[in-house]
């Protein structure tokens, strides 16, 4: 547990750092099979209707999860993967 509070304190810490705020243009390709691993990745680590279940996910704020829920849709949308992605969570029950 104290490995968690010291993971927590960093990143705490990096979140408040100078400059951390500016926008960035990242100019990613990636394969198709990448992006659902990391749609998945993401929305495990994000919960279920917001629900947050990872400790270090819940130091980030709501808006920046938000984002990153969106960036996850992208990713997805572009890719051609959101009905894929919707199929397999009605298969899980999701």
């Amino acid at each position: 547990m104290a490995t968690n509070n010291v993971l927590g304190t960093v990143y705490e810490t990096l979140l408040c750092s100078p400059g951390m705020n500016e926008t960035v243009k990242i100019d990613v390709k990636l394969n198709r099979k990448i992006v659902l691993l990391l749609n998945s990745v993401i929305e495990a680590c994000l919960g279920k209707e917001g629900e947050i279940n990872q400790d270090l996910i819940r130091l980030v704020p709501a808006e920046d999860v938000s984002k990153l829920k969106e960036f996850a849709d992208d990713c997805l949308t572009k890719a051609g993967l959101k009905e894929l992605s919707e199929k397999m969570k009605q298969l899980s029950g999701k």
